[in-house]
């Protein structure tokens, strides 16, 4: 699932390959005004929140094998009641597009990323894979779940 509300897999921009100060990208940048929801792109489970220099506010989900981790960064906020540990379903709102970090001020988006996981399952380190493919063809979010509500809703 695309984890953006109301993008669209033709408004993507391949970004992965793109060289960066002193590295490659190895995400996506996925454009949407600040405020704009973001959503789990898989079933999985929040293993950290983290604020760094370069990301901002991130999450790091994994999904349920282990075997994927997925990094969402420059996050404005997270969402009311997101917490380390807690299940995710695909489509459950996570947080909301920001400029935190790097990110260029002018420029909100979600930065996002997977990376295969070794035998170790550390949540910083991995194996970038490259995520345009299958967001290009993948789901739009139409209205993120929110977690203690009988049906899907947006909340702002």
């Amino acid at each position: 699932m695309i984890p953006v509300f109301g993008v669209r897999g033709a408004d993507l921009r391949n970004s992965f390959d793109e060289g960066r100060p002193l590295h490659l990208h190895e995400a996506i940048d996925i454009a949407a005004p600040v405020g704009t929801p973001v959503v789990a792109a898989v079933d999985g489970r929040l293993v950290k929140l983290f604020t760094s220099v370069q990301g901002g506010l991130t999450v790091y989900e994994f999904d349920l094998q282990g075997r994927y981790a997925y990094y969402y960064a420059h996050l404005d906020r997270y969402a009311d009641g997101v917490i380390e540990g807690m299940q995710l379903k695909r489509g459950q709102l996570i947080g909301y597009v920001g400029i935190s970090g790097n990110s260029p001020k002018g420029a909100p988006h979600l930065h996002f990323a997977i990376f295969r996981l070794g035998p170790e399952q550390h949540w910083w380190k991995g194996e970038a894979v490259n995520p345009f493919a299958a967001l290009r063809d993948g789901e739009t979010a139409a209205v993120p779940l929110v977690p203690g509500l009988a049906s899907p809703a947006l909340k702002r």
